[in-house]
Formats: C-alpha cells, structure tokens, sequence
C-alpha cells in the first residue's frame, strides 16, 4: 500500500490552472472539491493518483452514478480528473494519461479563446511601457515578443535559462514537458526585445556580483523562491498589460497567447505538423483544436459579412 503523497498534485494543478489559465476563484474551489472527493474515493480503494488507470476512473464514475449525482455533476467531476491527469502527463508526474480515452456524460469541449492579430499588436505595443522603470518595461516587452513569438507555455518562458538564449539566437531551444528538446525560430521583433533584455539582464547580474551575491542562470531571475519570475506573477502581469491595451482582459491569460500563436500561424498557411512540433504537442490530435478554431472564426467572417446571410441582412448598411 502506498503512502498519500500524491494528494499534492491537487495544490501543484490548481496553482498552474490559476497562473497559466487565470482560472476564476470560484472555478478554482470547484476543482478542488472535485478532485478531493475523487481522492477521498481513492483512499478507500488503498489507491493514490500515481497508481490509478483507466479501470479506477470508470469505477469512480460508477461509484457517482450510484450516488445519485446529476449528469452535470458527473460531468463536472470527470472533466477535473481528466484535467488532473493531463497536467500531471505533461509535468512528468506520470508517463501516461489514464482519463485521456474515458467520455463522460454530456460532455462537451469548448473552443479555446482566440485573440485576433490586431489585437496581439495593441497587447505588445502595450508591453513597451508596462512598468515602472526602463529595465521593467524592457523585461516586460521580451516576454510578451517571446511568448508570440514561439507558443511557450508560460512555465517554459519564465523558467528559460540565460544560456539558452546568448548570442542572437534564430532559433530558440525550449525544453517541455518531460524533459523533451525543441527548437522554435525567433521573429525579428522577439530577436530585437531579447538582445536588449539580455544587456539590461547581465548589467543587473554585474552589480550583484560585485556585492558578491550569486549569480542567476535564469533569464527573468526574480527574489522567489524559484530563482526566476513565477507564473503568477507574469498572469497579473498579462492582465495588467491587456488593461493598458484596451484588450478585454478576461481573453488575455499566457496561454490565450499560445492559443493565437498556433492560430495565427495556422491561419498564414503553416503546416499543422510544423505547428506541433513548435508547441510541443505529443499528439497532433491536440493540435488540430487550432483547425476548429479556425473553421469557427471563417463561420463567424462569413456569417457576419458576406451579403447573402442573414446576419448581414439586419445590419444596417451605409449610404443605401
């Protein structure tokens, strides 16, 4: 019988959903509850997270439809675990996702929130002169060129070694989940806001070293605990900057920036493949959410203007 360690997964997933989704409190609290019950559950089976397969997912569903719970409930509860379990496969918890194939009642998977390409260029421009000093606002424009410009997922940006990123780099080498190499290309843009971080970066670093504190290897080091800008930070951050931009801030987290990253390219005529790879998808079936999401904006252009559809019909035309 193992011991209950893994109950901590649930207090490591719910602070990646708040830092890189901006999950809501009440989402948050809803999650918790969720994966508490499935824990208490397991308890009794004399089974913990790390241990669990596909067999103890759908026995748990089982054990809810008992109860008496509502489809919706049921649903609820095993879009958490499933969550749960994709996030522990992608931090290198478990080499497998047990939930990954198990459909649970009404479910339905939403569309990921999109950002067009104008607005992506107010969120930047923005960037610019978010903060309170030079160094800030520059720290703060490479992030976000950085983050459009390669799909990163935020624990990748902030945690990026220095040394991965010297001498004017084309092509940026990311290291994902499990431990998995990839090589992203840099645009021009991102090039530019990272040679200029980097010279702030190292003339900070100097003055640290001459007061004989020690060096970082980070490329955004901070005073937390993790030695460089956390995911928290950087999510209030993003919100802040989107206020700045006149963007709704309730679309803007740092994976809303992933999403367009992949959408953009996917829309300018990039290979899904190629996308995948530079995300760092295991399985193309992930990304080819970027192809609906696509198919969902032509619908929406096409719905809205062309002259023969309904909606276009009731707008009120100029000059007619």
């Amino acid at each position: 019988m193992s011991t209950r360690a893994p109950s901590s997964w649930i207090s490591m997933f719910l602070e990646a959903q708040a830092a890189e989704l901006g999950a809501a409190t009440n989402t948050l609290l809803a999650y918790g509850r969720d994966l508490k019950d499935f824990d208490e559950w397991l308890a009794r089976q004399s089974r913990t997270f790390d241990e669990v397969q596909r067999a103890d997912v759908e026995a748990y569903l089982i054990f809810c439809d008992a109860q008496g719970l509502a489809k919706s409930t049921r649903a609820r509860r095993l879009s958490a675990v499933k969550q749960l379990y994709r996030f522990a496969f992608e931090e290198g918890l478990r080499t497998d996702n047990p939930a990954i194939q198990i459909s649970g009642p009404g479910h339905t998977k939403g569309l990921p929130k999109i950002l067009s390409i104008e607005e992506v260029d107010r969120l930047l421009s923005a960037s610019r002169s978010a903060g309170r000093t030079e160094t800030d606002r520059q720290r703060n424009t490479c992030l976000m060129e950085l983050l459009y410009a390669t799909g990163m997922r935020v624990s990748e940006l902030v945690g990026l070694p220095v040394s991965a990123t010297r001498g004017d780099p084309r092509l940026l080498l990311i290291m994902g989940k499990g431990g998995k190499e990839r090589m992203v290309p840099l645009s021009p843009d991102a090039r530019s806001a990272l040679a200029l971080w980097i010279t702030l970066r190292d003339a900070s670093e100097a003055a640290r070293a001459a007061k004989k504190l020690p060096a970082s290897k980070f490329l955004f080091p901070s005073r937390s605990k993790e030695g460089h800008l956390t995911r928290h930070r950087f999510y209030l951050l993003i919100k802040e900057i989107s206020v700045a931009a006149g963007v709704d801030p309730s679309k803007v987290t740092p994976h809303t920036l992933r999403h367009a990253f992949a959408t953009h390219l996917l829309a300018g005529g990039a290979d899904l493949r190629a996308i995948q790879t530079m995300l760092g998808h295991a399985d193309i079936a992930t990304t080819e959410i970027y192809t609906h999401v696509l198919e969902a904006r032509l619908s929406e252009l096409v719905l809205d203007h062309h002259p023969l559809s309904e909606t276009a019909k009731r707008k009120p035309s100029n000059g007619a």
